[in-house]
């Protein structure tokens, strides 16, 4: 049973990925992760707030020192070596690349541009077989237009890709006005692989305190939906890799994932619910299906279920759409 499949123009043994996740946040986790059976890893992820909270930090020791003595201006006061997240972020990164076998990949979370990006050259010199962009950004204010959201991911992407060599997915949010549209632009802006879709924080609100209640809840197979509906669409419509992620319980969202056209399945909820080693379930899982199917490699069932190149995707997403609710008895349709 041939399970390898590319990812990013990375080969992989297997097409289930640790997406980032606290399992990630030592050299021990990922190895756990990498023993249990994946094809690669991604490291948790690193902020941009972070990186800019470092850069002011070291330009404020590198003033504070600088009338010591005359050779101030080729040294950090100091202070400036202490242990924090960047710095650990690095760390953590060279040791577990060095670790595992799988490649393992970086991870930046970003809302604005800036020469925070740059930060992702040390991921690469630090042994990252590529870096995952995650750009989490909520546009609340009612001033800001759509096409200025868009134009964001774009610059932000591009800051990135001229900072490294290696390999850069954009894990992006589903709520674009044309998703679609957004996709393609971004592969033509040189994203080799797109992670669909990323969650937005949605809080809760107590009505006993009068207290708004952040939290973040792990996913379920319900959300799957959406994310599978949109890599049905773009599978063979763009060039660069579609990650899935959201929604992975079992194995039959792995699997439905895969006949709808991911080159890889990403999972943290499943991981964090039941342990590192459900990863060997999850795969065990697949192989049963195809070997009952008669598939032999994942190439076989990659997008047996995609949306087929030439159709008509809006007519036919609508056609679904009356279907479902006519099959329903929903919205008035009656038997028809």
């Amino acid at each position: 049973m041939d399970l390898s499949t590319r990812y990013l123009g990375l080969d992989l043994h297997n097409p289930l990925v640790a997406s980032a996740s606290p399992l990630s946040q030592t050299v021990h986790g990922v190895r756990g992760l990498a023993d249990a059976g994946v094809g690669a890893v991604v490291l948790y992820s690193l902020f941009e707030e972070q990186l800019r909270s470092e850069a002011e930090r070291n330009a404020r020791l590198a003033d504070a020192g600088t009338e010591s003595f005359a050779e101030a201006l080729s040294y950090l006061p100091a202070g400036a070596d202490d242990d924090h997240g960047p710095r650990r972020y690095l760390s953590l990164l060279e040791r577990a690349a060095s670790a595992v076998s799988v490649p393992v990949i970086g991870s930046l979370n970003a809302s604005t541009p800036g020469k925070w990006a740059h930060y992702a050259r040390s991921m690469q010199d630090c042994g990252a077989a590529a870096i995952e962009l995650n750009i989490y950004y909520l546009p609340g204010d009612p001033h800001i237009s759509g096409s200025d959201v868009e134009q964001r991911h774009l610059d932000i992407l591009s800051g990135v890709k001229d900072a490294v060599t290696v390999p850069v997915a954009v894990k992006l949010s589903p709520y674009f006005s044309a998703t679609a549209e957004m996709a393609r632009r971004l592969d033509l802006a040189g994203a080799d692989g797109l992670v669909l879709f990323n969650r937005f924080l949605q809080p809760d609100i107590d009505p006993e305190t009068l207290a708004v209640a952040p939290g973040v809840a792990l996913s379920r197979a319900a959300e799957a939906r959406l994310p599978m509906t949109w890599i049905s669409l773009l599978h063979g419509r763009i060039g660069a890799s579609l990650a899935a992620t959201t929604g992975v319980e079992g194995s039959t969202e792995l699997i439905k994932y895969l006949l709808a056209g991911a080159d890889v399945v990403m999972t943290a909820s499943a991981l964090l619910r039941h342990g590192p080693e459900y990863a060997t379930v999850l795969l065990d899982g697949l192989r049963d299906w195809m070997a009952r199917k008669g598939y032999t490699s994942v190439d076989d069932i990659r997008g047996l279920l995609a949306v087929p190149l030439g159709t008509d995707e809006v007519s036919r997403e609508r056609g679904n759409y009356v279907s479902a609710l006519r099959r329903a008895n929903i919205g008035g349709y009656g038997p028809w």
